[in-house]
């Protein structure tokens, strides 16, 4: 899942350049920005939607069988046959826990950051389409959107690596599928 989101942030990460691009003259399509804009954007929201929500529900894996070590309760969710000493697997949860919390909390921000200056750069383009504000707001907001931008992609890029790894650990330890989370 994780080579998939690197997948789709690269591709957003091109779109926006490729935008960005059109818009500055380097590049001519037959298209002009803001058709391509509107794609573009639609897309970052897609792609970070699934960032997001895999940085959550990784966290959300990790707290839930934490829950279940330390309730000592339902445990058959976990093993096919609990062991009497569960110390060892309660170290290592808490390791997870920590990793996949310090990834959501490191990636999260800049995820939203970008969603919240995307749309309002897309809004400003259409107010300075429209001649209510001038070109220097509506580039202004969009280069502070491409730096949240590229500062968000390679805290994703990393973190979804640590995710990815912390979720083979602990489903190689409590031997869960791959296909389940």
């Amino acid at each position: 899942m994780a080579y998939l989101l690197r997948s789709l942030i690269v591709l957003m990460v091109f779109a926006i350049c490729l935008t960005a691009s059109v818009a500055m003259g380097w590049v001519t399509l037959a298209f002009g920005h803001i058709q391509l804009a509107l794609v573009s954007f639609l897309y970052t929201i897609f792609a970070q939607a699934f960032v997001m929500f895999y940085f959550i529900g990784v966290a959300r894996l990790m707290n839930n069988i934490y829950q279940v070590l330390h309730s000592e309760n339902n445990l058959h969710e976990l093993f096919d046959n609990p062991p009497e000493d569960l110390s060892p697997y309660k170290k290592k949860v808490v390791k997870f826990v920590q990793d996949s919390d310090r990834c959501k909390r490191q990636t999260i921000p800049w995820t939203m950051l970008m969603l919240v200056l995307g749309s309002i750069a897309f809004l400003l383009g259409g107010a300075h389409d429209t001649g209510l504000v001038s070109k220097v707001v509506h580039s202004g907001v969009v280069y502070g959107f491409m730096a949240a931008m590229f500062i968000g992609f390679f805290r994703q890029w990393y973190y979804l690596k640590v995710s990815h790894v912390a979720l083979r650990k602990v489903k190689t330890l409590f031997e869960i599928p791959d296909g389940q989370m």
